[in-house]
C-alpha cells in the first residue's frame, strides 16, 4: 500500500534546498515515489483526497509539523549506554577509566542489551541512520537489523586484547565473516573501525582500509582527538594525525575521520584532496574541553561533513538536535560570528551532509524520487515549538527529541505517535539493567 505523509512544513534537503509550507511525501514499496507542495495532491486526487478510502492509499496527517528526511549519525558507540553518566568529570576518563570498566564488564550479551536501547533512543531522536562502532559488530548488526534502522556496524580493532578479540587479528576474521554476512543488505553492513591513529600500527591500518576499500564502506576512526595522540606523532614523525593517514596510504574517499579537532590548514586541504570526509561531534568535544573542530574551513574547502554524538559515555545522549544547538552555539561564539552557520546548513550536516560522509547521498539524507523513505515528522504542538516562522531554525533552535512524532526506515513505520512500534522501551531498559546489575555496573546503582 502506498502511505502519503501531507499537512506538514516539507523541508526536502534537496539540491535546491526547496521547502513548501503546506508539502507531502508520498512513499511505496520503501521508497519515495514523490515529494512536493499539497497542490499536487489535489490536482490528482481532488481536493477531499484523504477521505477517498477507493485509491487504497494510507495517509498520514503531519498536523502541520515538519516533514523531514531522517537524521545521519555519523559517529556512535551506542552500545556504551551503560556507562552513561559515569566519571563524567574525570581527567583522561578513556585511559583511567573507561577502557578498564569495558574490559571488565563487557561481554557478548550486555553489548546487545545496549546496542537495542541505544537504537531505541536513535530512532525515537528521529534519527534513521548510524555508523556505529563498536564489539561484537556481527550480533549488533544483526540487532540493527531486527529494530529497522539503517546502519554501520564498524568493528573496533586494536593492537590489544579487547573485550571480544584476544588479538587483532581474531577481530579482523570476524568482522570479515559478518562483512561477508551482510554483504548486499539493503540497510546494514559491517566494516572494519580501527581505534585511532596510535592504538593500531601502520599495518593493522592498511589491512582495515583495503578490506573496508574493497567492500565499498567507510574506513573510520577516532583522528585528531586526544592530545597525547597528536604529541605522540608529532615527536615521532613530525606529522599531524590527517598528514599521517596519508603518510601510511590509508587517507581516501572512503575514509572518515572522526572529531578531526586538531587539523591544521594543510590537512583541510588533504582531506579535500582525498576526497576524505569528516564525523564532527561537537558535543562530546566541548564537552570534553578537547575544543572546536575548524568545521568551516573544512566545509569551504569542499570536505564532506556529517554530525555524530559520540557514544552516550562521551556526549550523554545519541540525538542529533542537541549536536545541532551545540554546532551552532560553539562555532558562532569561536568565530565571533553570529551569522556563521546558517540554521540551514546545520540541518544540513544531520541530514544530507551527513550521508555524503558516509557514500550513502544517493540513498538517503534528503527527500526525492527515488530514494530511501527515510522520513521524520516534528510535530510543532508542543509549547517549544510555537511560532515556526522558519523550519530550518525551529529544528536547529526549538526542537528537541521530545518533538520527534513519526519515524519512517525504508518506508516502514518505526516510531508513530513518539512511540516504537517494532520494540518497548521499557522492557529493553529492563533487560539491560538486569544484565549491569549481574556486571561490575551493579556497584554505581544508588542503593544496591
Amino acid at each position: 500500500m502506498k502511505t502519503v505523509i501531507y499537512n506538514g512544513i516539507l523541508v526536502t534537503m534537496n539540491r535546491e534546498m526547496a521547502v513548501y509550507q503546506n508539502g507531502y511525501v508520498a512513499v511505496e514499496d520503501g521508497t519515495i515515489a514523490a515529494a512536493g507542495p499539497a497542490e499536487e495532491l489535489e490536482a490528482k486526487y481532488g481536493r477531499n483526497f484523504q477521505e477517498d478510502k477507493s485509491l487504497g492509499i494510507h495517509w498520514r496527517d503531519a498536523g502541520g509539523g515538519i516533514i523531514m528526511p531522517g537524521m545521519v549519525n555519523t559517529h556512535c558507540h551506542m552500545s556504551m549506554i551503560p556507562f552513561r553518566g559515569l566519571g563524567d568529570d574525570c581527567k583522561d576518563r578513556l585511559r583511567v577509566f573507561l577502557l578498564p570498566m569495558e574490559e571488565k564488564a563487557m561481554d557478548r550479551e550486555l553489548a546487545v542489551l545496549a546496542g537495542r536501547y541505544g537504537i531505541c533512543e536513535l530512532l525515537l531522536a528521529g534519527v534513521t541512520t548510524v555508523m556505529d562502532m563498536y564489539y561484537y559488530a556481527g550480533d549488533l548488526a544483526g540487532v540493527m537489523d531486527e529494530m529497522g534502522i539503517r546502519g554501520i556496524e564498524g568493528e573496533t580493532v586494536m593492537d590489544q586484547p579487547t573485550c571480544d578479540a584476544k588479538t587483532p587479528r581474531e577481530a579482523v576474521a570476524a568482522a570479515a565473516e559478518a562483512m561477508e554476512r551482510y554483504r548486499g543488505h539493503d540497510r546494514v553492513s559491517v566494516c572494519l573501525s580501527p581505534h585511532g591513529t596510535t592504538t593500531c600500527s601502520k599495518e593493522l591500518l592498511r589491512l582495515c582500509y583495503d578490506m573496508d576499500r574493497d567492500f565499498n564502506l567507510p574506513f573510520t576512526l577516532h583522528t585528531a582527538e586526544m592530545d597525547y595522540e597528536m604529541a605522540h606523532l608529532r615527536e615521532t614523525l613530525g606529522l599531524g594525525a590527517v598528514e599521517y593517514l596519508d603518510h601510511i596510504g590509508v587517507l581516501g574517499k572512503n575514509t572518515l575521520a572522526a572529531h578531526a579537532i586538531q587539523v591544521s590548514p594543510r590537512e583541510i586541504r588533504l582531506l579535500a584532496e582525498r576526497g576524505a570526509s569528516v564525523a564532527h561531534c561537537i558535543g562530546s568535544n566541548t564537552k570534553a574541553a578537547k575544543g572546536v573542530a575548524p568545521v568551516k574551513e573544512m566545509t569551504e574547502a569542499g570536505v564532506a561533513v556529517g554530525l555524530g554524538t559520540d557514544g552516550p559515555a562521551s556526549g550523554n545522549t545519541l540525538d542529533l538536535f542537541t549536536q545541532m544547538r551545540f554546532c551552532a552555539n560553539f562555532h558562532k561564539n569561536t568565530l565571533r560570528d553570529r551569522g556563521a552557520f546558517p540554521a540551514k546548513d546545520i540541518v544540513s550536516l544531520a541530514t544530507i551532509g551527513g550521508a555524503r560522509a558516509l557514500g550513502l547521498e544517493m540513498v538517503t539524507g534528503s527527500l526525492e524520487t527515488g530514494k530511501a523513505a527515510d522520513i521524520v515528522v516534528v510535530e510543532t504542538d508542543s509549547a517549544n515549538m510555537f511560532p515556526v516562522y522558519d523550519p530550518y531554525a525551529a529544528l536547529v533552535y526549538s526542537a528537541q527529541a521530545a518533538n520527534v512524532r513519526d519515524v519512517y526506515v525504508a518506508g516502514k513505520c518505526l516510531v508513530e505517535d513518539k512511540k516504537l512500534v517494532k520494540a518497548d522501551l521499557r522492557e529493553a531498559r529492563q533487560a539491560l539493567e538486569e544484565k549491569m546489575l549481574e556486571t561490575e555496573f551493579a556497584g554505581y546503582f544508588p542503593g544496591r
